[in-house]
């Protein structure tokens, strides 16, 4: 990160104030991300490696299999997308397994903020706001993907998610803003489109702070911007949009598993996690469940901390699991196409 203008003061918050203590300024942000322990790329590398060769015996890989679509952000964000098409994938998020009525419901469901309505309507009364098992609906926001868009247009954009009744906001950070050294313009938008997540009743949408990690360049940026991100206050903290290449590998999420991590055995707050965009049969999924478990702990192994962000990962994770459950594989015929 280069060199900004000199310290000026922040949007506070109750975590960043816990952490770096009176008035909150850019100069204080600074010298606390700057002095957080370096990564150590290599191993990183090794740990992520050692996750892809764990073998998983028959009755825990039907438990990852139930858990792993539990973990759904079942996602559709083309630009293409129509009421019928996201009508369609609610339907898929209550019905996972059209063979099984016992599969498990995905956690969400994730869509652009004008198809809110949509979703919510056809989930009728599976939809979260009024059964406490049912699947929430989370919206991207913030001029998602690129966040190029001022902050009048972002706060507009999940101030109406909101109202359209989303439960889950996905944001993008600004990248450029954080790679040119601007942190403290970062912390403060992320501060901002925290409090427009809120509702009328005084409560708030989740608030999920995508890194977009394949921009961010080193696995250091990777750090420094996932504490950024909990220091202002996020819900959870998410690898990418799943519309630039590298998405979510193992080597970043076991940086930013490691984040929060180290956040709850500071504060014992727990902040959520989510890998979006690459990962797309079960045996990645396994792999995730596994790393997850081993670098921040088993108490994250709930949808309530834990997603994936995914559109075809679903039909793999069906098909493994009816080849489980029944011996055989049913095929893709068998799996609705997205």
């Amino acid at each position: 990160m280069s060199a900004v203008k000199p310290s000026s003061a922040l949007s506070p918050t109750s975590r960043a104030r816990a952490v770096l203590g009176g008035e909150l300024s850019e100069m204080a942000l600074r010298r606390y991300l700057s002095g957080l322990p370096a990564v150590d790329a290599v191993g990183a590398a090794q740990r992520a490696a050692h996750f892809q060769t764990r073998s998983i015996k028959t009755e825990s890989k039907i438990w990852g299999l139930d858990t792993a679509i539990s973990m759904v952000d079942l996602t559709t964000l083309e630009g293409a997308d129509t009421p019928n098409k996201v009508r369609t994938l609610a339907h898929k998020a209550l019905f996972t397994d059209p063979l099984d009525p016992t599969a498990p419901r995905v956690a969400a469901v994730c869509v652009y903020g004008d198809r809110v309505a949509d979703v919510i309507d056809a989930l009728g009364s599976a939809h979260l706001s009024t059964d406490p098992e049912g699947v929430a609906v989370a919206a991207v926001a913030t001029a998602f993907p690129s966040g190029r868009a001022s902050m009048r247009v972002k706060i507009a954009d999940t101030e109406d998610a909101v109202a359209a009744g989303a439960d889950e906001i996905d944001m993008v950070i600004d990248r450029g803003a954080f790679l040119s050294g601007r942190i403290g313009e970062v912390f403060d938008q992320i501060v901002q489109v925290k409090e427009a997540t809120k509702r009328p009743d005084g409560s708030h949408a989740h608030l999920k702070v995508i890194l977009e990690t394949g921009e961010l360049q080193t696995l250091d940026n990777v750090r420094r911007a996932s504490q950024l991100a909990i220091l202002a206050g996020a819900d959870f903290i998410k690898t990418s949009t799943g519309k630039v290449s590298p998405a979510a590998t193992l080597p970043v999420s076991v940086v930013m598993l490691e984040a929060v991590r180290d956040w709850h055995l500071a504060t014992g707050e727990y902040v959520g996690f989510k890998p979006a965009g690459g990962i797309r049969s079960a045996k990645d999924a396994l792999r995730y469940l596994v790393a997850v478990a081993e670098t921040a702990g088993e108490a994250w192994l709930t949808p309530n901390l834990f997603r994936f962000g995914a559109s075809s990962l679903l039909n793999d994770l069906v098909m493994q699991r009816q080849k489980m459950t029944t011996g055989h594989y049913s095929g893709p015929n068998y799996v609705s196409v997205d």
